[in-house]
């Protein structure tokens, strides 16, 4: 019997969000490792390339997955199309940098470019072989396969490249860990996904598919090219050692919001797609998801803007505690982000693609205006100013689902305050009660046991739907297992 959306979207979400919370850690782990061995110049080989392998696989990939999951009829001739058609995508974006990479190496003036760039663009041929697979797990909710494979790939690939490092194949160690982990993942979703494309290829779907997948294409390099700009700016208005410490916290920052932003996007948009013919159904299911995302990333967020100082200390040391101060400022907008997440989901699963696109183009000229005005000012103003305008920005995204699902500014407010309120009271809390600690590990520990207790037990006091569904998901789904296992 096919499970309800509920049950569907719940185990989506667990899956995304356990997936997301593993592999950021296999990330460190493997990051750390290699970190040790190399060295800068080894990252700067591959970081030259950086640029065109993103380019090179938003290219290929243009957007199909997202369109794949807005057909509101599983055909497979759109699966087809999009798989063949990304495929000849992947080997035109190949054959011209394959035959462009001397001029790369001429432009670095770096010659080991040249086989580098040949070997390293692979990935996104490779990656072109499952962009259908992909959009069909998305359409699917099957969150769980696709993670899956992420963490088998991030494993085998990790392992590899840290083998390489050690054995002194240095900026090859990195290089083979992309290609290997596109490799892995790409044989991994094969297995996964019953989907097999037909050499009977009929191109025309892709007409119906285009028009959207085009402003996803746009979007998406437009974001790649945005924020090479903004680190360039970076580099040019502010001190190597402002830069760096800017860096170390937005790493931070990012690891943690995307991980929230990432489970969610991996429901959003089908799940939205699916009950969009019923506007009242389809506002009701977004207020939940919107409630469920505020319940976990204000929290999580928060409580990582508390911890930052001995967090910063005791994982990187305290040579890089001026990312601390940064690292705080930046959580406020990463708890606001998996939020914009949510809502361009929703936007792209109504197939406004080009408001998408609008918005997004919008928003990062905007970023790079605030960098240029406020550096004058310091680096800190200027993140002050950057923070503030992403979370005002959540105004835009605002208005356009009020236009197109009627969720007023106040029902949003409504889902969003308490938890935001209670995160930020728990918050507060937590850190005069605990400044007597003067142990940084003991800090450490204490700070995040006490946010998680006082959270969840502030939540579990006022009877939080959110926190009752999320419990009884879990306990329902150990008491099946344990049947299981028993039977």
């Amino acid at each position: 019997m096919e499970p309800n959306l509920k049950t569907r979207t719940a185990r989506g979400l667990l899956w995304g969000g356990v997936g997301n919370g593993l592999i950021q850690l296999l990330n460190l782990v493997f990051g750390i490792f290699l970190a040790r061995i190399l060295t800068p110049e080894d990252y700067g080989m591959v970081g030259y390339l950086t640029i065109f392998t993103v380019l090179g696989s938003s290219i290929q990939e243009c957007g199909f997955a997202n369109a794949l999951v807005n057909q509101k009829v599983d055909r497979h001739d759109n699966y087809n199309a999009a798989f063949w058609f990304s495929i000849m995508l992947g080997a035109a974006c190949y054959m011209i940098l394959f035959f462009s990479a001397p001029l790369i190496a001429d432009f670095y003036g770096e010659p080991r470019l040249v086989p580098l760039s040949r070997f390293l663009f692979l990935s996104f041929v490779i990656s072109s072989t499952v962009t259908a697979h992909n959009g069909y797990l998305m359409k699917h909710l099957m969150v769980r396969q696709k993670t899956i494979s992420q963490v088998i790939s991030l494993i085998v690939s990790g392992s590899l490249g840290v083998y390489l490092a050690y054995h002194g194949f240095a900026y090859w160690g990195i290089a083979t860990q992309t290609v290997s982990y596109v490799a892995v993942y790409s044989i991994a979703i094969w297995c996964f996904s019953p989907w097999r494309p037909s050499l009977k290829v009929n191109f025309s779907p892709l007409r119906s598919m285009l028009a959207f997948s085009i402003k996803v294409l746009i979007t998406n390099v437009f974001i790649h090219i945005n924020n090479n700009i903004f680190s360039v700016l970076l580099g040019r208005l502010f001190t190597s050692r402002e830069v760096g410490t800017y860096t170390q916290a937005a790493k931070w920052n990012q690891m943690g919001s995307s991980t929230i932003g990432n489970m969610i996007q991996s429901v959003a948009q089908p799940v939205l797609k699916e009950v969009e013919d019923d506007r009242d159904r389809q506002r009701k299911v977004l207020r939940k998801m919107l409630r469920f995302t505020s319940f976990v990333s204000f929290p999580a967020m928060l409580g990582l803007a508390l911890v930052s100082q001995e967090f910063i200390s005791v994982t990187i040391t305290v040579k890089w505690a001026e990312s601390a101060l940064i690292l705080q400022m930046l959580c406020i907008m990463g708890a606001f982000f998996p939020i914009s997440t949510l809502y361009t989901n929703l936007i792209l699963s109504k197939g406004k693609s080009s408001v998408y696109m609008y918005g997004t183009i919008a928003l990062g000229l905007l970023q790079l205006l605030v960098l240029i005005i406020m550096s004058q000012l310091g680096i800190k103003a200027m993140i002050i100013a950057f923070v503030s305008l992403n979370v005002l920005w959540l105004g835009v995204w605002q208005f356009f689902v009020h236009r197109y699902t009627e969720l007023t500014l106040r029902e949003a407010l409504l889902d969003v305050a308490p938890f935001a309120a209670v995160a930020l009271a728990v918050v507060v809390g937590v850190h005069f009660a605990t400044l007597w600690i003067s142990n940084i590990y003991a800090l450490l520990v204490v700070r995040i046991i006490l946010v998680a207790v006082f959270y969840l037990g502030i939540m579990k006091l006022l009877n939080a739907q959110i926190l009752n569904e999320t419990i009884n998901y879990l306990f329902k789904r150990n008491k099946k297992n344990n049947e299981t296992a028993q039977s």
